[in-house]
């Protein structure tokens, strides 16, 4: 019997304190199993980025959020490729000696990965990166010249990119504490999210934001999930590493090729219980045959933004491998009553 590729989207937003995906790359082993599960999986840099570490998942399609809502709305189709030139912005106010490790970086992910990594340009200005966080205790901050940032990303495609990685240098006076201990909400996520919301919104090209921080102060003991941000000099190896086969976003106005992923190909929504309030669910939620809406509960964070308040028809189980569970059953075409007799 032949039946399209069944779709899964994986989403843990950015900078909500998440109990897993709220981390250095926490959620890469929900994402490895749940891609052995289903044909393809679609998931976001917070999901798949692990600093210097990362993990070659043949079948996942690597997208930036902005680009998950637009493609979730219908807008954009999603559209593989085998490999991006990749394009660099550094923010003007990174110094030479800490610009000089994420050229390392960049050398080194060309000699071992084989990635093309085409062009660097660096910003007329410094960006001003500012952090602070939202009343719901959920990250967030401000850019002083986002006008420098959208320059630096025009002349990099000009010069022939096809995705762009952000480095944004951010301030030195951020309190790691609690992130360190294993708690709390990373600083830094929700000023990465406005960066590479820019790009994609201005140039609808693959995008993603590696920090540019001090990390040579001596080590000390931090907690396994904080762990991946402390083994390297710079975040950008699993940035240059997903950007590379990141898919392109094709207008669906455009005469669709084959492979390319639309909304309504999209099986199953795996999302925090506590954060169904993205438009890219929401979007889904609104399509006259939504996917499979599953919340999982454990996954706890700072937002409070259940499915049934936003009138989303959602299955709430435990944990990831419950819902990895659930999609297989789905998958298969078993009656989820079968094998969940509360539904």
């Amino acid at each position: 019997m032949l039946q399209s590729p069944y779709t899964a989207l994986l989403l843990v937003p950015t900078g909500i304190g998440a109990a897993v995906g709220g981390f250095a790359g926490d959620a890469l082993p929900v994402a490895r199993s749940l891609a052995a599960a289903v044909d393809r999986l679609i998931a976001h840099p917070n999901v798949l980025n692990g600093a210097s570490l990362f993990w070659p998942i043949a079948n996942a399609l690597y997208v930036e959020g902005l680009g998950i809502d637009r493609a979730c709305a219908g807008e954009w189709n999603l559209r593989p490729v085998r490999q991006n030139r990749v394009g660099m912005v550094f923010d003007a106010a990174i110094e030479p000696d800490l610009l000089q490790r994420h050229h390392h970086a960049i050398q080194a992910a060309r000699a071992t990965l084989g990635l093309n990594i085409v062009v660097g340009v660096t910003t007329a200005e410094p960006l001003g990166v500012q952090i602070t966080e939202a009343p719901s205790g959920a990250s967030c901050g401000t850019l002083a010249r986002p006008r420098a940032l959208l320059d630096g990303a025009q002349r990099a495609l000009q010069m022939g990119a096809e995705a762009i990685a952000i480095v944004a240098r951010f301030p030195d006076d951020l309190d790691f504490t609690d992130y360190s201990r294993g708690i709390g909400v990373d600083p830094l996520a929700g000023v990465e999210a406005i960066l590479s919301h820019l790009v994609v919104r201005e140039f609808g090209c693959p995008c993603a934001h590696a920090p540019a921080l001090r990390l040579e102060d001596p080590p000390t003991a931090v907690h396994p999930r904080a762990a991946a941000e402390e083994i390297g000099f710079t975040f950008l190896p699993s940035v240059l590493a997903g950007l590379s086969y990141a898919p392109q976003f094709v207008p669906s106005a455009e005469l669709p090729q084959l492979g390319d992923i639309s909304a309504g190909a999209i099986d199953v929504a795996i999302a925090p219980a506590t954060a169904f309030g993205s438009p890219a669910l929401l979007h889904l939620a609104a399509r006259e045959r939504p996917p499979l809406f599953v919340a999982v509960s454990e996954n706890t964070s700072v937002m409070e933004v259940l499915p049934q308040d936003l009138g989303i028809a959602a299955i709430e189980v435990d944990s990831y491998l419950e819902a990895i569970g659930l999609v297989t059953a789905h998958r298969a075409g078993v009656a989820l009553k079968s094998v969940l007799p509360e539904i």
